[in-house]
């Protein structure tokens, strides 16, 4: 063999060996970074959670249709109890003309066989151009209706209504407040 051919052969040789040998290494360094144990920090166990999320979102349906979606940044499951304790809750309910009824809540509470909703602290309802806040809110999902005993304030920017307690049931798109119900209406104001 020519002294030329040679080059040619070790040349290739040459490189076949060295991607063998870098081949090997990626190996070993990636099966050794997969084989050592992996240790967590800072875990806290709650001896009442069966199950605790960082982020749910749920959806809602009857015959097929949307009833709501429901988003929370986190939950935990408990333990023999049919119940979800939701944390930054966002609900979107929607009615039978599809209209969209936006809720959103500090802290919520889901019944995960009935999906019935307790939200409390910071509720707040926002419905086209009205906003209703209060402490607490309930859902029904059978008879599919909003309803609270806390203090309800409802605003539109011009006008304001308040009661002691309300129902809101959703596919009749029909509220009715009681108790202690006063208000300030512009001209403009029309109720949902």
């Amino acid at each position: 063999m020519r002294h030329s051919g040679k080059k040619k052969l070790i040349l290739p040789l040459a490189g076949i060996v060295v991607c063998l040998f870098i081949g090997l290494g990626i190996y070993y360094y990636v099966n050794h970074l997969l084989t050592q144990p992996i240790t967590i920090e800072d875990i806290k166990v709650d001896s009442q959670a069966a199950l605790k999320l960082n982020l749910l979102e749920q959806v809602s349906k009857k015959n097929g249709i949307t009833e709501w979606e429901l988003k929370a940044s986190s939950a935990t499951l408990l333990k023999e109890e049919d119940k979800a304790v939701l944390e930054d809750v966002e609900v979107v309910f929607y009615t039978k003309d599809k209209t969209e009824v936006h809720l959103t809540a500090d802290r919520g509470i889901l019944q995960t066989k009935t999906h019935d909703l307790t939200l409390r602290k910071n509720v707040i309802v926002r419905y086209q151009t009205y906003t209703l806040r209060s402490e607490t809110l309930h859902y029904d999902k059978k008879p599919h209706i909003i309803h609270t005993d806390s203090r309800v304030l409802i605003e539109d920017g011009e006008s304001t209504l308040e009661a002691d307690a309300m129902v809101t049931e959703l596919n009749e798109n029909r509220i009715t407040f009681k108790g202690n119900v006063k208000g300030n209406f512009s001209e403009n104001f029309e109720l949902p």
